[in-house]
């Protein structure tokens, strides 16, 4: 878990050029770029630090919605809003990053705000987490029922996307069958803990093998 800032895997892609000139020009136009960090704002969007190889230099605080993935067979005027690619801000200023091996290369879907479904690739996972013990916690990053990860999804529109578990469908041909069940499941509110039988108090035992 790091604070603030994360390395991210090298993704090549775009950025939108109205971005690079706070939107007084640059509209309509893209610049290659390779995603190099991402930072976490508690309670703002993911932001991600690019390196542009034309200028030999770095541009950073990019949100998810100034990148595209190709610069050809585009709609701009059909792209989806940030709100749409990303739907929560960050839990935290503590932050991991994490490729799911099970998850890589395969295909998935997210269920929008539009409340449409939208196509793509799966990438990584950003989560978020509590700070250490000697920081006051005051964000919601560790309750059940308020804990969200971030799934980057690189979307057959050519964006990309952030999305929680919930909103997210992952396919793996070896083992989902013709029909797909609709995920119809609660909201964890539990937390769980092993230390709390009062049957293992053990200060009073200098056994090894105690049972």
């Amino acid at each position: 878990m790091t604070f603030l800032v994360a390395n991210l895997p090298p993704v090549h892609c775009w950025i939108r050029r109205e971005f690079l000139y706070d939107f007084k020009s640059g509209h309509g136009e893209y610049e290659p770029c390779t995603w190099v960090t991402i930072k976490s704002l508690r309670s703002q969007a993911l932001r991600i630090e690019s390196y542009l190889p034309r200028y030999a230099a770095l541009y950073d605080k990019i949100p998810l919605h100034a990148y595209v993935s190709r610069i050809t067979d585009l709609e701009p005027d059909k792209f989806l809003s940030l709100d749409t690619l990303q739907i929560w801000d960050c839990f935290s200023y503590d932050i991991a990053v994490i490729q799911k091996a099970f998850l890589r290369n395969l295909s998935c879907e997210f269920f929008a705000k539009d409340r449409q479904l939208h196509k793509g690739d799966y990438l990584f996972t950003v989560d978020n987490a509590a700070p250490d013990l000697n920081t006051l916690d005051t964000s919601y990053s560790e309750w059940p029922e308020d804990h969200k990860s971030f799934n980057f999804i690189q979307l057959n529109n050519g964006q990309y996307a952030a999305q929680p578990n919930n909103r997210c469908r992952f396919f793996d041909a070896a083992s989902n069958p013709q029909e797909i069940l609709h995920p119809d499941f609660k909201v964890a509110t539990k937390k769980w803990v092993v230390e709390t039988n009062p049957k293992w108090r053990l200060g009073d035992s200098d056994t090894v093998t105690y049972e």
